[in-house]
């Protein structure tokens, strides 16, 4: 099996611990250990962890994570909710479990890497249902008709999109369920950056059709990546063939990470009132600097976490945050790790202080180059 090296990951991997303003980060400022224990009042926090016997715990992920994620949906039995390694693990087993040599994939591009390029690697012709800038970075349905063929196995979309933020509302995604239900097709949808736009009428891919497959972490939405719990959620006959490629692929998250997991889960409303707040105090300060700054413009994300900037430099936009880096320890991700050159990924949900200096940095070092 060949596969491409990824693009975002690469850089990251390189660069992240270089920087002094990280702004290429996509996850909500990330908590402490002191701080979810302070918001959600566990103040027996560590003993409990003191009295956890670290075994394999929970195969498929606890009852009580299968019955809290299970909440997020209308009608998804917990049974159906599996545990992975993050999100990048759910991807991994649902593309893994379906796509054949020979298959057709459809993904939304540019996007997180991982939905072409391993469905690709598994021998699946894929075909790219572009994004337009001019359309404020969302696809056209019509372009998804004419993509469509009988043998088209899945759409693979993430929603709200990684690099650019756009968000497919209930109403579009209810058109893209029509046209791979004419065919008999999966649609995979990554959904890891939940909206906190009140105007945006999100809606699950498992809730609105019967081959949806939604795919989620605690990693952004819920700022807790470091614990690497993820999962699928699908309907009954899926999960049962997930399980089959789930054994082969992990046994478990780790006691620690699935008791963390339900921590956080159990005081979700906590978590993603402090997280609004973040997002969308942070916001409001980021289109304030765009709207203010020269060389640079964005097609505002709708209240995630990740944004996608236009770079008007001397450079490309690949040189131009390797030495945006190297001069100031601004760390962007360049477009091209989407295959998108003239563009960078900027995560301005970082602290709120590391945002407003790294974005003044920034705005300096746009003018000299």
């Amino acid at each position: 099996m060949k596969i491409a090296g990824f693009g975002v990951e690469e850089w990251l991997n390189v660069h992240e611990r270089e920087a002094k303003y990280d702004l290429a980060q996509s996850t909500i400022t990330s908590f402490t250990m002191n701080e979810i224990k302070n918001l959600t009042k566990a103040n027996n926090l560590y003993d409990q962890l003191d009295d956890q016997k670290m075994n394999y715990g929970w195969i498929e992920g606890s009852p009580t994570f299968k019955a809290e994620i299970s909440k997020m949906y209308q009608d998804v039995d917990p049974d159906n909710i599996l545990q992975t390694n993050g999100a990048t693990g759910a991807n991994m087993l649902a593309i893994y479990s379906l796509i054949e040599p020979g298959d057709h994939v459809i993904s939304v591009y540019p996007s997180y890497q991982q939905l072409y390029d391993i469905p690709k690697s598994l021998g699946a012709d894929v075909s790219f249902w572009k994004l337009h800038e001019e359309s404020n970075w969302y696809p056209d349905i019509d372009e998804l008709k004419k993509l469509i063929r009988p043998n088209t196995k899945m759409i693979c979309i993430n929603n709200a999109n990684n690099p650019t933020g756009t968000i497919l509302d209930r109403k579009f995604l209810e058109q893209v369920v029509e046209v791979a239900r004419s065919v008999g097709a999966y649609i995979l949808v990554d959904e890891v950056y939940l909206p906190f736009d009140d105007s945006v009428d999100f809606a699950p891919i498992v809730d609105l059709y019967e081959k949806g497959i939604s795919t989620n972490s605690l990693s952004k939405t819920y700022s807790m990546p470091g614990i690497r719990v993820g999962w699928t959620a699908t309907n009954s006959e899926l999960a049962d063939i997930f399980r089959k490629y789930r054994d082969y692929t992990m046994i478990c998250s780790g006691v620690f990470s699935d008791q963390m997991a339900c921590l956080i889960l159990q005081n979700k409303d906590k978590v993603l009132e402090r997280n609004k707040k973040i997002v969308l105090d942070n916001l409001a300060y980021f289109k304030d600097w765009v709207e203010r700054t020269p060389k640079v413009s964005c097609v505002f994300p709708n209240g995630v976490s990740t944004s996608f900037v236009k770079l008007e430099t001397k450079k490309s936009s690949q040189e131009f945050c390797t030495d945006l880096l190297k001069d100031t320890g601004v760390l962007l991700v360049p477009g091209e790790a989407f295959d998108v050159p003239g563009y960078a990924r900027l995560g301005y949900c970082a602290p709120h202080e590391t945002l407003t200096k790294g974005l003044e940095v920034l705005g300096e070092y746009l003018q000299n180059n």
